[in-house]
């Protein structure tokens, strides 16, 4: 089969088609025909070696949408979708014509979404999920306030956030576009400057603060995150970009009684990935839920190319096809 392979950490360059051994199914792996795998910014920075647990050589990737093609025959023909924060790292991942996946992980596609829709949910979903349900258990009645809201996990959360009965606040550096998720269904977009941030959301809060914030910028902004929390508020935080280390009030925290969580979907492999897909499938079922914006699809030979606009920060995502040629 063909799969994208990387020997060598560095730039997409490095990045080369390659036919290799099909993978095989057996007593705890099925085999499914990968129809789309969407590149996410992680799978750019694990080409690039930023991540200690991956093993050379590899195939990347970690969303994908496909049929399954060898396993139990119940699972014969069926079409799918997965990721894991293990593919593409300690496992081949999903930037090829067929990946093997634990049968335990199978989940069906939900038939709303194309196959390239579908691939693009994964990774952004499974981060807002785990930030906002998992980890701070935001619960109907409450704010939740999203910092990067029109990014994909932003969106994803503001999705999830209005599914679960919360008032949503986008927080943003611009005005998101019009077919964003967070326009469509945020309950107010501000775009203040950092130091306005915090002042606007208690503004719109009557004083109070939110509930949960989830933070996806980090860096400068996880200071005025923790002065967005309502008493026992939790804020959790899954990005930090160009500033690895900040400072905040110990005091005013702890006197607040602050809940603070760090996001690593990296931790949730297939199986466990399989769990929050099986929770947002009604989502996208009844029509609640929005697929993500697809920029481009192309074909595996175009990969490094591909690879390349999603460092430059390509608007939408981008979508590799085994099938095109």
């Amino acid at each position: 089969m063909r799969a994208l392979r990387f020997d060598q950490f560095g730039t997409p360059s490095v990045l080369q088609l390659s036919e290799i051994a099909a993978p095989l199914a057996d007593a705890h792996n099925a085999v499914v025909a990968v129809k789309a795998a969407s590149i996410n910014p992680s799978d750019v920075r694990n080409v690039a070696g930023r991540f200690a647990q991956t093993r050379l050589p590899r195939t990347p990737g970690r969303d994908y949408s496909g049929v399954v093609v060898d396993g139990p025959v119940e699972w014969l023909g069926v079409e799918v979708w997965g990721t894991g924060g293990d593919t593409g790292f300690t496992r081949d991942g999903t930037h090829a014509e067929l990946i093997a996946v634990p049968i335990a992980s199978l989940r069906r596609k939900p038939s709303t979404l194309s196959h390239a829709q579908a691939a693009s949910i994964g990774v952004t979903f499974m981060a807002a999920w785990c930030g906002v349900v998992e980890y701070a258990g935001l619960r109907a009645g409450e704010t939740l306030v999203v910092i990067g809201a029109s990014g994909g996990v932003g969106g994803a959360a503001v999705q999830i956030g209005k599914w679960l009965g919360a008032r949503v606040f986008g927080v943003d550096r611009s005005t998101p576009d019009p077919d964003a998720p967070v326009t469509k269904m945020a309950d107010r977009i501000i775009t203040p400057g950092v130091e306005q941030a915090a002042a606007a959301i208690r503004e719109l809060t009557g004083g109070r603060g939110a509930e949960v914030v989830l933070d996806c910028v980090g860096g400068p902004m996880f200071e005025p995150s923790l002065a967005m929390l309502a008493p026992r508020g939790r804020l959790s935080v899954l990005a930090s970009p160009g500033q690895r280390r900040v400072g905040f009030d110990l005091l005013d925290f702890y006197h607040n009684e602050s809940q603070l969580f760090g996001v690593d979907t990296l931790k949730r492999d297939l199986l466990a990935s399989a769990e929050v897909l099986t929770a947002i499938t009604p989502g996208f079922e009844d029509g609640t839920f929005q697929a993500p914006v697809i920029h481009s699809v192309v074909s595996l030979a175009d990969a490094a190319a591909a690879y390349s606009q999603v460092e430059a920060g390509a608007r939408g995502r981008v979508v590799l096809s085994p099938e095109l040629v």
